[in-house]
């Protein structure tokens, strides 16, 4: 598939930019998400804001966990193992493919926004999901290390159930009743 994929893109040559620019381009809307999913959730109660405060510590927790498996795992990047050419340059040797940093902290992302705000959490599922297809699109990774990314994040992100749970009476009052 990762073939059937890089061959697309060589013929493609006008979504290169598209793709390029999206696929970090997307982690500053999904940030945007998060603020606005907050932004609303603090005024609602006190488990909406302790899940919106949730958000960027998933978010941080599952970069750290994806960079852990990476290094367990060591698994080489697609244009060091297929040598096909691909959109985006091909890593350093000790940069691993899976899994993909960016799908992880995009799922974390985008479930705990979902968590948070419903129509806020689909536009981040919609735009987490258009991540994994660009860093495959790129030849960054393999459809495995996307798919295995969603997985990490989206179980993180998942874990700010429990985490609500705990936070509901420790959120610092500034962070739930501030006004605009």
């Amino acid at each position: 598939m990762t073939t059937s994929v890089l061959g697309f893109a060589e013929r493609t040559p006008w979504l290169h930019t598209i793709a390029s620019v999206y696929t970090d381009g997307a982690l500053v809307l999904l940030a945007l998400l998060m603020v606005t999913a907050w932004r609303r959730a603090r005024h609602r109660s006190p488990a909406a804001a302790a899940t919106a405060v949730w958000a960027p510590v998933a978010v941080l927790l599952a970069y750290a966990v994806s960079n852990v498996v990476k290094v367990l795992v060591r698994e080489p990047r697609p244009c060091q193992v297929l040598h096909l050419p691909t959109v985006s340059p091909c890593d350093y040797a000790t940069d691993f493919s899976l899994p993909s940093n960016h799908a992880t902290v995009a799922a974390a992302a985008a479930v705990a926004i979902l968590l948070t705000h419903r129509a806020l959490g689909l536009t981040a599922v919609a735009v987490t999901l258009l991540v994994g297809v660009s860093r495959v699109y790129l030849g960054a990774h393999y459809p495995h290390d996307v798919l295995v990314g969603f997985l990490i994040g989206a179980a993180i992100g998942t874990t700010g159930l429990w985490a609500c749970r705990l936070l509901i009476g420790r959120v610092p009052s500034v962070l739930i009743a501030a006004r605009d």
